[in-house]
């Protein structure tokens, strides 16, 4: 059965950071343990109520599309067991799903984002000044709209509580190194389009994906964090796409469209959830782990 954790609690590991869903701990040889725990983030806060099981389902189709993707870019995932680095008496059975043992790498210090449908704070954008992170789109797009060609469209990397901001290339550019910010765009559009006709073949539209890269020592570019998930991504089902409208969705746009009904304000701390919109929550990340990996947590 699904485990449920909302807060990881490893003695004797350094915890080094606690993101919104993710737990971080360092590791000798340079490696980290990373713990995708139930939290559930929206507008850039955490919500009170975790999504039973969520983190092993991320956890598994992260590691679903870093194998499928290992072609196109290196990943930060190692082959170590898990019973090898944590502490004496963890009980493994609530880890083995949700946590993985990484290189640790030096983040690129921007969300590297990839678009293929006019939708979310790229709409927003659009709306207000006909481009997206400075790319100039063509005139009388609606919303959910197909994109001529997918664009790379970063946003800044917010502080848990802030927001993401979108950001234009030169931006990146200015943050990373003309040659950093190149290799990023291409390897995110490069996953976008190999993940999108990956999807396409199962009857799922992948809308935009979100992705994080880091670099080792030698300068080697690596995709790292997470990787193509319900969190990280817009899934829509192809049969009830249409044009004009916020498609139903595979991701946590299920809870979005919930809070957008409520109007909370999208500043901390976050409303609790209803029972319905957990389940239903819990139901749309399961469907879309066995749909695109074929993978079911029993």
């Amino acid at each position: 059965m699904p485990t449920t954790l909302s807060q990881s609690n490893l003695p004797g590991l350094e915890l080094i950071h606690r993101g919104k869903v993710r737990d971080v701990y360092a590791l000798p040889g340079n490696r980290l343990l990373i713990v995708a725990t139930d939290r559930l983030s929206a507008f850039d806060v955490v919500l009170p109520d975790p999504i039973p099981g969520k983190g092993e389902m991320l956890t598994q189709i992260s590691n679903f599309w870093f194998a499928k993707t290992a072609h196109l870019v290196p990943n930060h995932l190692l082959d170590v067991p898990l019973a090898d680095v944590l502490p004496p008496g963890t009980d493994l059975a609530l880890y083995a799903r949700r946590a993985v043992v990484t290189r640790r790498l030096k983040p690129v210090p921007v969300e590297a984002i990839a678009r293929g449908y006019l939708i979310g704070s790229g709409w927003k954008d659009y709306q207000a000044t006909g481009a997206v992170c400075g790319i100039a789109l063509p005139a009388g797009l609606q919303q959910a709209q197909q994109l001529p060609e997918p664009i790379f469209t970063p946003s800044t990397k917010a502080a848990v509580g802030d927001h993401d901001e979108n950001v234009s290339f030169d931006a990146v550019v200015k943050l990373a190194g003309r040659e950093l910010a190149d290799k990023v765009r291409d390897a995110t559009l490069a996953i976008y389009r190999w993940a999108a006709a990956f999807a396409a073949e199962r009857g799922i539209i992948l809308a935009d994906t979100k992705l994080e890269f880091g670099t080792d020592e030698d300068g080697t570019l690596y995709v790292m964090d997470e990787m193509l998930t319900p969190d990280s991504s817009r899934y829509w089902p192809a049969d009830q796409y249409r044009v004009g409208i916020s498609p139903p969705s595979y991701d946590k746009q299920f809870v979005r469209d919930y809070l957008e009904s409520i109007g909370w304000n999208k500043t901390p701390p976050g409303p609790r959830i209803p029972a319905e919109v957990i389940a239903g929550t819990e139901a749309k990340y399961a469907e879309a782990l066995q749909r695109l990996a074929g993978i079911t947590l029993a």
